[in-house]
């Protein structure tokens, strides 16, 4: 046994120590402190990170306009096969940084084409005008206020490999009007439409091998299908957005061109038909992409974490 004598200038006392046992100093404490208050930093981090990073199942993203109303038909393919494209339009928002993994649209086989007919599928996403647009625009529209911008932010198509699809019949379904060949410059771009239109309705459920990784934005959503006979047109569904879809605002209505009329568009309701207003049938599915923050956040927390196992590893098997 030994005497250890603290500081007179306090209360004195002593402190009866068994032999063979180290006192511990204000500084050995303070020093013991560190790696505990690091592993206790270290772990906020990460669980900040890891809680802001992994989006939970209630977070997946699902946007729907709901289910076709019957109102409009519109026509939407490639040039494949030497014919005029034409593409159509309706849009969708996104607040936050966005990796769109899926999506469905329903439309019209037309002619007498079949699931058989159909070749390819190709899915563009274009940002509103003015962006990757002309601006002042040609003047041979109304209007491009609201419109698709002039050329595709990005696409994916099955013949590329960067999508798959699926395809459902659901019977025969007649829309009241359509729009296929009637798409022109002012002032001839006020057809009514022309007429009604009976098909086999289809569901194509696409997956995008390559995912859309989108920012936020407003962007509109364009499918465009190929058959070796006949035509597919998108159905129209209902504005503004019901149950089952998923209201949001600003809600634009659909839009459509052709390569006659590109880099221009016209609004399928206001323009062509005259006096209305439509949404196509799709919905879009995915999950929030982490914001640089968390990432760093993330980033911050392996550090300590790195940090503490190598100071553990330096302190020597006596420590």
């Amino acid at each position: 046994m030994f005497v250890h004598s603290f500081d007179p200038g306090r209360i004195p006392y002593h402190a009866v120590i068994p032999a063979g046992e180290a006192v511990m100093t204000n500084t050995a404490r303070r020093q013991k402190s560190v790696p505990v208050l690091l592993f206790l930093f270290t772990t906020m981090l990460l669980a900040a990170g890891l809680a802001t990073a992994t989006p939970a199942a209630a977070d997946v993203v699902f946007f729907s306009t709901g289910d076709p109303d019957g109102k409009i038909a519109t026509l939407s393919r490639t040039s494949a096969g030497g014919k005029l494209e034409t593409e159509s339009a309706d849009d969708f928002l996104l607040s936050t940084p966005t990796r769109i993994t899926g999506a469905t649209f329903t439309g019209l086989l037309t002619s007498g084409a079949s699931l058989v007919d159909i070749d390819s599928v190709t899915v563009e996403v274009y940002r509103v005008f003015p962006k990757d647009s002309t601006d002042p625009p040609s003047g041979n529209v109304p209007t491009r206020a609201n419109s698709p911008s002039d050329v595709a932010l990005d696409s994916r198509d099955s013949v590329a490999g960067s999508l798959s699809f699926s395809v459902t019949a659901l019977g025969s379904f007649t829309a009241a009007n359509s729009v296929v060949n009637g798409i022109n410059k002012i002032p001839n771009q006020n057809t009514l439409g022309e007429g009604s239109v009976t098909g086999e309705e289809v569901q194509f459920d696409v997956d995008f091998i390559t995912a859309l990784n989108l920012p936020p934005d407003h962007y509109f959503f364009v499918p465009q299908v190929d058959l070796s006979s006949g035509d597919f047109l998108w159905l129209s569904a209902p504005k503004p957005i019901v149950a089952p879809g998923t209201p949001f605002l600003p809600d634009l209505q659909s839009w459509i061109r052709n390569a006659n009329l590109a880099p221009d568009w016209l609004r399928v309701g206001t323009d062509i038909v005259g006096g209305t207003s439509f949404n196509a049938a799709f919905s879009l599915s995915g999950s929030p992409v982490p914001e640089p923050g968390t990432v760093l956040l993330l980033g911050a927390g392996l550090t300590g974490l790195a940090a503490l196992r190598k100071k553990r590893g330096s302190r020597g098997p006596h420590s």
